[in-house]
């Protein structure tokens, strides 16, 4: 059974508060880089793997996220993590070296985890079919919200209150939706007619990991999707800065615009996600043709470098915008299996996904400052970084299309 629609927009906009303050949590340390780098004297390897370091608690906690959700439930699951989340911006905000700081990230990472899987699994089982896509899409706008504020409000922020008491503030908002979730999302077992979850299901994730359509849609998630989220979360605003010249601010700015472009994209995937279904217009067929024009993009940004420096907004902006149909491939996943593995098979995605934003984020560092040590200019080391991203995004692609070939 799903709920009624009055009931539904008051999960959504409890879920959509604690999934804003996530992102906002993750992508933060974009517009900070400059201040961090210059207080800690990070190097880019040491700023991907700061930055990394929420992706790689995030990951960690996937696995038993997955199998929480589906035995205990959202409610439950995602206020116990949001108190780790409490705790980690605390401690970012009292830390004092590199180490402290990448240990509050990790708990940061690790607090935020279930705040998109935990409403993701309610939609599967609590939401009409048909508003399932439309819910994640809207959520992912929500996200991109986040992503907005993390830009140009907190850059003006700066000067007045400074970096540490903006993570304190967040501490305590997410003290506040933890508020709210406690006071309006239902019980798993009794809202809405819902059940305890079949136990003729097996327990763990055999299921997922051996299904062909997880196995095919995985590289896109790990190096397309992922890598998407590493360049919009960190390697953005050093692109702009040191490849097209920007000041801090002008690559806040990029990144204001940026984001705010995806939020449009997602809210316009939330509209038309109905009518494509209605259609037969699938997934699949989205990512086929969509992803292409993602490499393109990446491709013009890669080979433009320095000499369209001032081209570097527009061109990340086309690139992250046709790169979000690679966020159809996670309900669609999810829509693949029964209910009762919705947890684990959105969670076993994620896991893939944000192993994915790790590996390119400080894989992307690591590139720079090797080609770096072989003497090449930063604005080639940064060239040559993308370029190879570039080449796994379209091996990825091609898998896709591989095992596709082989399912019909």
């Amino acid at each position: 059974m799903t709920m009624t629609r009055g009931k539904a927009v008051v999960v959504f906009v409890v879920f959509a508060l604690a999934y804003f303050l996530s992102t906002l949590i993750r992508a933060i340390t974009a517009t900070l880089a400059p201040t961090l780098v210059q207080e800690f004297a990070l190097n880019a390897r040491d700023l991907g793997l700061l930055a990394g370091g929420y992706f790689l608690g995030f990951a960690a906690t996937q696995l038993p996220l997955g199998s929480w959700l589906d035995r205990f439930g959202p409610k439950k699951v995602v206020l116990g993590f949001l108190s780790i989340a409490v705790v980690g911006c605390v401690a970012f905000a009292v830390a004092t070296s590199f180490v402290s700081l990448l240990a509050a990230r990790v708990l940061c990472g690790v607090g935020v985890s279930a705040c998109l899987m935990a409403p993701l699994t309610a939609y599967r089982r609590w939401y009409a079919p048909a508003n399932q896509m439309r819910a994640n899409s809207w959520m992912l706008m929500v996200g991109a919200f986040g992503m907005v504020a993390a830009t140009l409000p907190v850059q003006w922020l700066l000067p007045v209150f400074g970096w540490r008491p903006l993570f304190f503030g967040m501490g305590a908002l997410v003290a506040l939706a933890m508020l709210l979730m406690a006071w309006q999302l239902p019980a798993w077992n009794t809202a809405a007619g819902v059940q305890p979850a079949n136990s003729a299901v097996a327990p763990g994730y055999a299921q997922v990991w051996r299904n062909p359509y997880f196995r095919r849609l995985a590289p896109l998630g790990f190096v397309n999707y992922g890598g998407m989220i590493a360049l919009q979360t960190l390697w953005a605003t050093p692109w702009m800065v040191k490849v097209g010249g920007y000041s801090a601010m002008q690559a806040a700015t990029g990144m204001f615009w940026i984001n705010v472009a995806m939020l449009a994209t997602f809210l316009f995937w939330g509209y038309v996600n109905p009518w494509l279904a209605k259609n037969g217009v699938t997934t699949d067929r989205l990512l086929t043709y969509g992803i292409p024009c993602s490499v393109v993009w990446l491709a013009v940004l890669t080979l433009a470098g320095d000499t369209f420096g001032a081209w570097s907004t527009m061109l990340l902006l086309l690139y992250c915008v046709t790169s979000t149909v690679c966020s159809f491939a996670q309900p669609s996943v999810a829509l693949a299996f029964p209910a009762e593995l919705a947890g684990r098979a959105l969670s076993a995605y994620n896991l893939v996904l944000f192993c994915g934003v790790f590996a390119v984020q400080w894989g992307v560092g690591l590139t720079v400052d090797g080609l770096r040590a072989l003497g090449c200019a930063e604005t080639l080391a940064y060239r040559g970084a993308l370029g190879i991203f570039g080449l796994c995004c379209i091996a990825a692609y091609f898998h896709f299309l591989r095992a596709k070939g082989r399912d019909n």
